[in-house]
């Protein structure tokens, strides 16, 4: 996870050789929150297409720049719509998890089966999340 993402990265020598299966990256939030830059989640998103490595960029950060331009984020909600509307996340290659409990391996049929809300398909975070609780606080 890189986030808050307040610099550069290069993961391409760990993507390369499937040492990472996911990212996550986001800015930092609230208030002194550093800027976070808009050519670093780029780059990530980049390096992690080329590896076919699932990006998730889950918000841009209370302070945003883009185009030389800086851009101030107070609503987390909005930090997060603003993430999802960039195109900048990626369904890589499937990951693999071992699910069980003490006695084996869990069948399909009694996973948690995630639905989400209209409001969700906004979200920044919603190919990571675990789907809407359906509570009506999103109306």
């Amino acid at each position: 996870m890189c986030a808050p993402l307040l610099g550069p990265v290069d993961l391409s020598c760990w993507l390369s050789d499937s040492q990472i299966e996911e990212v996550l990256c986001g800015g930092e939030n609230y208030d002194g929150a550093r800027p976070c830059d808009d050519r670093w989640v780029r780059s990530l998103s980049r390096q992690c297409r080329q590896h076919n490595v699932s990006f998730q960029f889950i918000e841009t950060g209370s302070v945003f720049v883009k185009d030389g331009r800086t851009w101030h984020f107070d609503n987390k909600w909005i930090q997060s719509v603003m993430a999802a509307r960039s195109g900048y996340s990626f369904r890589g290659r499937p990951i693999s998890f071992l699910l069980q409990d003490e006695y084996g391996p869990i069948p399909e049929m009694r996973l948690v089966q995630r639905t989400f809300a209209q409001r969700c398909q906004l979200c920044g975070s919603r190919q990571i999340c675990n789907g809407c609780c359906r509570c009506g606080r999103c109306r």
